[in-house]
């Protein structure tokens, strides 16, 4: 419960080994920062002037200052090997299949994210740079079969809880970065890149988007939220989001 202290909620599935390597960085980082602190306090009443009038430039040697380096040297090894690379490669080599997960793609802009569900089909319509406009911020092309039933929001990413989700990151103008905090999730969103990133939220509720890339002078207006739902509840939310796409 440590890490409920000063981290966000937990809101997915890999959120808690993500705290418990960020807790025992911190850990070792306290006994550095505590230890280099002492050792200062020691080497400046060990080799003060009065107990040492000619300056030595050859330095302090011994097994002890050795051994601590190999062992600060291990410990980063252990939380390299042990945690970190296995932690990275559960998440970008084992992406679910798009048959099991629910896709999305979402769109950055300076300065708002742009929300695209496939709608009941499953399929994604195309999109045109030619059709962007105020009204059409994706440029959605509502003449292809597979566009007419997609639904778009801003600001606003709604996903059911206990399922996969793989999200697709792409930007129209400058570098973005998508992160949810909650969800121990950020990846950058570049332009002409599509950037996947995936994980299955745990808790109903709902949680804030943040812009984790300077993205302009208007990058704090950058903000949206993410609105995990019981099943029933999502599927309520993707009818009464069809049934205004077929009122307009």
């Amino acid at each position: 419960m440590l890490n409920n202290l000063w981290l966000p909620a937990q809101a997915s599935t890999h959120a808690a080994s993500v705290d418990h390597m960020i807790i025992l960085v911190h850990w070792l980082m306290l006994v550095l920062f505590v230890g280099w602190g002492a050792f200062f306090i020691f080497v400046l009443f060990r080799f003060r002037k009065g107990a040492n009038p000619k300056a030595s430039y050859v330095g302090a040697k011994g097994k002890f200052a050795k051994g601590t380096e190999l062992a600060v040297v291990v410990a980063e090894m252990v939380l390299l090997f042990g945690y970190a690379i296995p932690g990275w490669t559960a998440r970008v080599g084992a992406f679910p299949s798009e048959t099991d997960a629910v896709v999305v793609h979402v769109v950055a802009e300076q300065f708002a994210w742009n929300v695209h569900y496939p709608g009941p089909d499953g399929k994604f319509g195309a999109r045109k740079i030619s059709l962007i406009s105020a009204e059409n911020a994706l440029g959605l092309d509502r003449t292809d079969p597979d566009a007419k039933d997609d639904i778009t929001d801003i600001n606003n990413l709604n996903l059911p809880v206990d399922r996969p989700v793989l999200v697709r990151l792409s930007s129209k103008d400058v570098i973005h970065s998508f992160g949810l905090p909650e969800m121990r999730v950020k990846q950058d969103a570049v332009p002409g890149l599509d950037m996947p990133v995936w994980f299955i939220p745990n808790k109903v509720g709902d949680y804030e988007i943040a812009c984790s890339q300077l993205c302009g002078l208007g990058h704090f207006r950058m903000r949206g939220f993410i609105h995990i739902k019981s099943a029933a509840d999502y599927q309520s939310y993707l009818d009464e989001a069809g049934k205004e796409l077929l009122q307009q």
